[in-house]
C-alpha cells in the first residue's frame, strides 16, 4: 500500500531507518504532555536486566523518545494513554516492558496485544521475536482469512504473548480455545486506526471476557471521541503521554497534501476517504460550482454527505444546519464564506480539495480540526504547478507538509475487503446454531454465483458496505451496543469487568 512516507508501524528498523524515524519525532521532542508528577524518561542503562537484555537484542543502542518517556511508566504499572506519531517507536514501547511483567513458568495468555490489520499483528510479532532474542516466552499472531490450526496449536501449547486482530481473537475466546484469567496486560496499537477498521463492536464484547486485575494502554496517533470513549471502557485512571502536543496549528495536526492530476480530483477524493474513514470531515472548495458538484458527487458515490454555499435558499441551508447540529452530517461540502460560523464537533479531518487563494485561510480551515487539545488531519489536493505555493505557505508558518502518494484503486480496494470482512466475521459470530445450520443451503449457489456471476454477490457486498460503514458513526449507537454485549445470554460468558476494584492496581502509584 502506497501512502507517502512508507509508514513504519514498528520502531523504524524494518520498514524505514531508525534515523528516519528519529527525524519525524525530532520537532516534538520539546514539546511532551505527561502525566503530574512525571517520571524520569528511561535510558538503556536504568532499564530493568530482562527489558535491558531485550534492548540489546535487537541492537539497539539508545531508546526512541516515545520508549523514553513511556515505559517508565508501564514498568510502574500505570494505566496509559500514549498518544505519538505512526512511526515514531511505539511499538518497542510498549513491548518492552512486556520483559519485566510475564512469568516465564506460567505457560498462559498473559498479554494480549491488539491491532488494526493484519499487516501490522505480522509486523509486531516479528519485532516480539526480535527483541524476545534468548528469553523463553512464547508467542502466537492471530488474524482472520487464514486456517485455525496453527493458532488453535500455539494456544494449546500455551502462548504466552497473544498479537492479533480483534476479531479472529474474540472468535477464538467464544470457543474456548483461548482464556485470558492470567492477563497482565492488554494493549490497543493504533487505536485510532483500529476503529477505522469497523472493530468497535468486537472490542466491546471481548471486554466480558477480560480479567478485573490487569494493566491497560493504548497506543494511538490521534485520539478521536471515539478513542477516548474507548479509553474510558477498558482503562482505569489513565495517565495521558503526548508527544504530539503543544501549537495546535503544527503539532496537533497532520499536515498532508496530495499531488494530483487536475482531471482526476474527485475520484482521489472518493479513494482518500475510503483510506482514511474520516469520522467526519469538511471539504473546502474554492467555487460555488464546485461545492455544489462534489456534495452530490459523494451522495452518488454512496457518502453521507451534503454541501453550503452563497447560493443555498435559507431553508435549505437550514436543512443542512440542522443535520449539524443533529450529529446526523458525516461530510460537509463548503466554501470558506459558506463556512463562517458553522461548528463542528470533533472533526477529524480537513480536506482542502483546492489550494485557498489567500494563504490565511489554509491556517483557518486546518485550525477547524485538532481543538480543545485534540488531534486531527489537513489533506490537500494540489497540481505539480501548486506545490511551490504550498511549500511556500508552509515555510511561512511554520507548517511541516508531508507529501503521500496518491493510493491506487489496488489500494481502496484491500483496506475496503479487510474493512468488510470484519463486518461479516462479527455478524457471522453472532448468529445462533441454528441460523449457522440454515446458512449451509445457500453455500451451493454461493458457488455457482462466484463462478458465474459475480457481479451478484459484488452487488451484496457494496450495499452491506455502505449500509454499514458509510452511515455517520455515533458514541451513543456504540454505547447501547456496549450495553447489548454485556446481558447474559445462556452462552456461559463471565460478567463485564468492575471497573470499582482493581485489586493490584490499587497499588498504583497515581
Amino acid at each position: 500500500m502506497s501512502e507517502g512516507p512508507r509508514r513504519s508501524y514498528i520502531t523504524g528498523i524494518d520498514l524505514t531507518s531508525r534515523a528516519q524515524a528519529e527525524r519525524a519525532e525530532a520537532h516534538t521532542k520539546k514539546s511532551f504532555t505527561e502525566p503530574d508528577p512525571p517520571l524520569p524518561a528511561a535510558t538503556v542503562d536504568t532499564l530493568p536486566d530482562k527489558v535491558r537484555e531485550a534492548v540489546r537484542s535487537i541492537g539497539w543502542t539508545k531508546l526512541m523518545p516515545v520508549q523514553e518517556k513511556a515505559v517508565p511508566y508501564l514498568l510502574e504499572g500505570r494505566d496509559m494513554i500514549v498518544q505519538s506519531r505512526t512511526g515514531s517507536g511505539k511499538t518497542g514501547g510498549f513491548l518492552l516492558p512486556l520483559f519485566n511483567l510475564l512469568d516465564e513458568d506460567l505457560m498462559a495468555a498473559q498479554a494480549l496485544v491488539l491491532s488494526p490489520t493484519r499487516e501490522l499483528a505480522r509486523q509486531i510479532h516479528e519485532e516480539f521475536d526480535k527483541l524476545r532474542g534468548d528469553h523463553p516466552f512464547s508467542s502466537v499472531v492471530i488474524y482472520g482469512g487464514v486456517k485455525y490450526e496453527p493458532q488453535i496449536r500455539a494456544l494449546k501449547n500455551g502462548a504466552q504473548v497473544i498479537i492479533g486482530t480483534p476479531g479472529r481473537i474474540l472468535d477464538h475466546i467464544q470457543q474456548g480455545r483461548l482464556v485470558l484469567d492470567d492477563l497482565k496486560m492488554l494493549v490497543f496499537d493504533e487505536a485510532d486506526e483500529m476503529l477505522s477498521m469497523g472493530f468497535y463492536p468486537d472490542m466491546l464484547k471481548l471486554e466480558r471476557y477480560l480479567p478485573r486485575d490487569r494493566q491497560s494502554c493504548m497506543f494511538s496517533a490521534t485520539m478521536p471521541k471515539r478513542v477516548r470513549y474507548l479509553s474510558k471502557k477498558f482503562l482505569d485512571d489513565p495517565g495521558f503521554l503526548s508527544l504530539s502536543s503543544g501549537n495546535v496549528s503544527v503539532d496537533a495536526i497532520e499536515h498532508r497534501y496530495y499531488r494530483v492530476d487536475r482531471m482526476a480530483k474527485d475520484r482521489i477524493l472518493a479513494r482518500l476517504i475510503e483510506m482514511e474513514n474520516p469520522d467526519s470531515a469538511i471539504i473546502f472548495a474554492n467555487t460555488k460550482r464546485d461545492v455544489e458538484y462534489l456534495g452530490q458527487f459523494l451522495q452518488n458515490f454512496g457518502y453521507d454527505a451534503d454541501s453550503i454555499s452563497g447560493d443555498l435558499s435559507q431553508r435549505a441551508r437550514e436543512k443542512v444546519m440542522k443535520k449539524i447540529r443533529d450529529g446526523r452530517l458525516r461530510f460537509l461540502v463548503a466554501t470558506d464564506v459558506a463556512a463562517r460560523g458553522i461548528d463542528i464537533t470533533d472533526l477529524s479531518h480537513v480536506i482542502q480539495y483546492d489550494i485557498p487563494q489567500d494563504p490565511e485561510y489554509y491556517v483557518h480551515r486546518a485550525g477547524r480540526t485538532a481543538r480543545a487539545g485534540k488531534t486531527g488531519t489537513a489533506i490537500t489536493l494540489i497540481t505539480i504547478e501548486e506545490q511551490r505555493n504550498l511549500l511556500a505557505l508552509g515555510q511561512r508558518y511554520s507548517i511541516p507538509m508531508t507529501q503521500h502518494d496518491v493510493p491506487d484503486e489496488k489500494d481502496v480496494e484491500q483496506r475496503v475487503t479487510e474493512r468488510l470482512t470484519v463486518v461479516l466475521e462479527s455478524a457471522f459470530r453472532d448468529k445462533s446454531n441454528m441460523e449457522k445450520e440454515r446458512l449451509q443451503r445457500f453455500k451451493g449457489l454461493v458457488s455457482e454465483l462466484a463462478n458465474e456471476e459475480p457481479e451478484l454477490l459484488a452487488m451484496l457486498l457494496d450495499n452491506l458496505y455502505h449500509e454499514t460503514l458509510h452511515k455517520v458513526q455515533q458514541v451513543d449507537d456504540v454505547s447501547d451496543a456496549s450495553d447489548d454485549a454485556h446481558h447474559h445470554d445462556g452462552d456461559g460468558s463471565r460478567p463485564r469487568r468492575n471497573k470499582g476494584g482493581r485489586g493490584r492496581n490499587h497499588n498504583r502509584r497515581r
